[in-house]
């Protein structure tokens, strides 16, 4: 019965994997592709680009303009400290939901994709996706993400949800609600 409940906690790691997959394959496709700093293909008028750009910094290119040093330890220290907290509360609380899980795993997901950049490609995380903004908060064009961006953003909203929405598991129900 412990040895099923174990696998059964492994189960949302299938996402994980998944994202990791997804997110790496259209990276790929896309350099392959695409020229660095050009668009490829536009949707809907200029609604949506599929573009190559490179983000040597975080979220809407922060952090780009740090010292390599300090870059390096902001950007792939200290998330990959947090993938491995994330991942070790995954497996040592008896807290979240099966919801609450599947959306941590995301969140690995997305964070392992970006780090695989940060790490191997040091021209900076392929980005791809643009999306016309219509100047709201003065930003014509929301920044361009990823399939890892995505999936970090998702789970992290559903998480945050999850925990408004959905009950915890009754004590003694532990880790094996898949």
């Amino acid at each position: 019965m412990a040895e099923t409940r174990e696998r059964k906690s492994l189960v949302p790691f299938v996402l994980t994997i998944a994202i990791v997959i997804a997110d790496q394959a259209t990276k790929f496709a896309v350099a392959a592709m695409i020229p660095a700093g050009r668009v490829g293909w536009t949707a809907l008028g200029d609604f949506f680009w599929l573009v190559h750009q490179k983000n040597t910094g975080a979220a809407f290119s922060m952090g780009d303009a740090l010292a390599e040093p300090l870059r390096i330890f902001i950007l792939i220290l200290v998330p990959l400290v947090l993938m491995i907290a994330l991942s070790v509360y995954y497996f040592k609380t008896d807290e979240l939901t099966r919801f609450q899980r599947w959306a941590l795993c995301g969140i690995v997901g997305g964070g392992i994709g970006n780090l695989i950049d940060r790490i191997f490609r040091p021209e900076g995380v392929v980005d791809f996706l643009s999306v016309k903004f219509y100047g709201l908060f003065g930003l014509e064009r929301w920044p361009t993400f990823n399939v890892a961006d995505s999936a970090v953003v998702v789970c992290g909203i559903l998480l945050v949800a999850a925990g408004f929405f959905v009950t915890a598991p009754e004590v003694g129900q532990g880790k094996s609600g898949e």
